[in-house]
């Protein structure tokens, strides 16, 4: 899920998004929902699924695969992680911003992708959203949270540092507890940090 919202940060939200059946993607044959299900629901972005055991619904993806496996096995074999890591980013810019595609008549990635008006999720109001989250108080007697693909920080406060806490999350309401309740608090979308002191 950081992936998708990191996109998004860079990109904005889609109007939708297709994957694959992936169990991290999808629960629906297991009659329920995973994180990012419920994530986009929230979000307005319509979750879209391959037929499964087609991979041609995600043809583009598939053969962008393809065209990375071909360009690594023609370098030599990175020795690190950061090796790499180096190899993917000259690939990706190398891809996007240089290589011109027959399927775009020969236009870069990048002209295709500034060329277009991009889809946005339809209007909607979000239904009240509930969540459990398990962390740990931080050093600095903080927890993180994600909230309509944002981070906040929630201070609850340092006497309670490396201490297991759950949240349980109703839309903007926020309850942070140990088995008492530490904290409860209404989200100010506005701050990044939620200071102890306010409710």
């Amino acid at each position: 899920m950081d992936s998708f919202h990191r996109a998004a940060e860079l990109h904005g939200l889609p109007a939708a998004l297709l994957s694959d059946n992936g169990a991290v993607f999808t629960g629906t044959a297991r009659h329920g929902k995973v994180a990012l299900q419920t994530e986009l629901e929230q979000l307005g972005v319509l979750a879209k699924n391959s037929r499964p055991y087609h991979p041609q619904t995600c043809g583009k993806i598939e053969r962008l695969h393809q065209t990375l496996k071909r360009y690594l096995q023609k370098q030599h074999p990175a020795n690190t992680l950061t090796d790499l890591q180096a190899q993917l980013n000259a690939f990706v810019h190398y891809y996007n911003h240089i290589r011109p595609h027959r399927a775009l008549a020969g236009r870069t990635p990048l002209q295709a992708y500034n060329a277009r008006t991009k889809a946005k999720p339809a209007n909607h109001t979000p239904n009240t959203y509930f969540r459990v989250r398990q962390d740990k108080i931080d050093q600095t007697g903080k927890v993180s949270l994600r909230h309509m693909s944002r981070l906040y920080k929630i201070g609850v406060g340092r006497a309670h540092k490396g201490r297991p806490v759950k949240l349980l999350i109703a839309g903007q309401q926020i309850r942070a507890l140990d088995g008492q309740l530490l904290r409860q608090l209404t989200l100010d979308p506005s701050r990044n940090y939620q200071p102890l002191g306010r409710t």
